[in-house]
């Protein structure tokens, strides 16, 4: 976007000239001003020259040279930004992108649902229990969870607060980096003290050994380390719903001629707030980061090429990145039409399947849960998908999690819905454990001995 194009048709509080979804009632208009514009002073969370590195390898995925895991909590809360937790998500990201690597033999982006994850869109805007009716609980950038009429308002501070938080998050993650935590030549780093003997970490040892094995005779031979082993870059992604937030943190760069969310490496829109005259497709048309559009049934062709001319109007690579969400039974009726339409336009786009949000169900005593053998079905519905129509799935999007969780039912050990209880910890969506996020790395690489591959066109 150049200079002049940014001054005279977008800006980042252009967004407010437009309908706005999914944001809190605030009742001081003028505690929110204050709060925005303490922020907008503070240092930016991440730095363009991170957003323009993420959207050159998302540019390589669209092309089929590398593959995208993004993953991470369904939605962050301020209470886990802990130095434990922080790790826990750390090691599962590294774990799964090693498996992906050794079977996929390409490049992985590793991106977490991390540093910034705090607001949650809600089907209404307020949640009645016994009675009593009170705003709905939006995450905590917004509101606080009990249900009290206190903390249900929506409170200005907790924007600073989630800010705080997220730089903590991504400050301690490039520590860990930097300091060679995800160096391969000390995969023990890795490991979570909790799994014991998982059939999923006894797999995943076998492929670490051989990797080991490879590097130490590739190191002889040449007489040097191969450098790029020794650190692995971790971005950060979040859904761009909170738009104040998203505003405060946008800069103009003058030797890039462009203005950057620096809340983030790669924002996403969600379909529900993905209007094309709508306030989210305003403000995300206008910054140049790498952005995510979240696609399901009831996505229209004439509704998703007006956001593909909206947010990528000059078919830049790396921009835009189709995070089709259709769940299993409907993905091999609803996703062709979706590539079909995207290739009349032209556009490089990155696809990524989300198996989790289109299998999302109740159990019979209304507990939200995800069927492990429904998110496989639909990863292997997606890649044969777009095998058969020359398409590329260059990605997977998860919530999952390295805590010792039951949310979804089924996977190695089999978890049924009277598991559920036993360690049920979010507050929104059911999450992947460890084992049944190995599992589903495992089956997109290809290495999984009890299941037929889901990556069926070398991808």
């Amino acid at each position: 976007m150049s200079r002049t194009i940014a001054a005279s048709n977008w800006h980042p509080a252009s967004w407010q000239g437009k309908p706005a979804s999914q944001q809190a009632s605030y009742p001081n208009p003028a505690e929110l001003d204050r709060a925005v514009a303490e922020l907008s002073r503070l240092p930016p969370i991440v730095t363009s020259w991170e957003v323009d590195s993420l959207r050159e390898q998302i540019a390589k995925a669209q092309r089929g040279e590398a593959f995208v895991l993004q993953g991470g909590d369904c939605a962050e809360t301020f209470d886990e930004c802990t130095s434990e937790n922080i790790v826990a998500k750390l090691k599962i990201l590294l774990q799964m992108s090693v498996v992906m690597l050794y079977g996929l033999k390409k490049p992985v982006v590793r991106i977490g649902r991390m540093a910034g994850q705090y607001a949650k869109p809600r089907s209404a805007d307020t949640e009645t229990r016994d009675g009593a009716s009170l705003p709905s609980f939006r995450g905590d950038l917004v509101n606080r969870s009990p249900f009290t009429a206190e903390d249900r308002v929506p409170d200005p501070a907790l924007i600073l607060r989630g800010y705080e938080r997220a730089a903590l998050t991504l400050n301690f993650v490039r520590s860990l980096i930097d300091g060679g935590f995800a160096d391969l030549h000390h995969p023990e780093y890795w490991d979570l003290g909790w799994v014991g003997h998982s059939p999923m970490a006894d797999e995943y040892h076998e492929i670490v050994k051989s990797i080991s094995n490879s590097l130490d005779f590739l190191e002889t031979i040449s007489g040097q380390q191969v450098h790029k082993t020794q650190r692995a870059d971790i971005y950060a992604a979040h859904e761009g719903l909170h738009l104040h937030y998203e505003q405060a943190q946008t800069r103009f760069l003058d030797r890039r001629e462009r203005w950057y969310n620096l809340t983030t490496h790669f924002p996403w829109i969600g379909m529900r707030t993905a209007a094309v005259d709508g306030a989210h497709v305003e403000y995300f048309r206008g910054v140049a980061n790498p952005v995510g559009i979240k696609i399901g049934p009831g996505m229209t062709k004439e509704w998703l090429q007006e956001l593909i001319g909206l947010l990528n109007p000059n078919n830049e690579p790396g921009r835009l990145t189709l995070i089709h969400r259709f769940g299993a039974k409907a993905i091999e009726e609803c996703l062709p039409e979706m590539i079909a339409t995207v290739r009349e336009t032209g556009s490089p786009v990155l696809w990524v399947c989300d198996p989790m949000h289109g299998n999302t169900e109740s159990t019979a005593d209304g507990t939200k849960t995800r069927r492990f053998d429904s998110i496989v079905a639909e990863l292997e519905s997606a890649f044969r998908v777009h095998q058969s129509m020359g398409s590329y799935l260059g990605g997977v999007h998860l919530e999952l999690t390295g805590e010792n969780v039951t949310e979804c039912t089924g996977g190695a050990r089999g978890l049924t819905d009277g598991d559920l209880a036993r360690a049920y910890k979010s507050t929104v969506d059911p999450r992947l454990n460890y084992e049944q996020a190995m599992e589903v790395a495992m089956r997109i690489a290809g290495l999984h001995k009890d299941s037929a591959r889901v990556n069926r066109n070398g991808a």
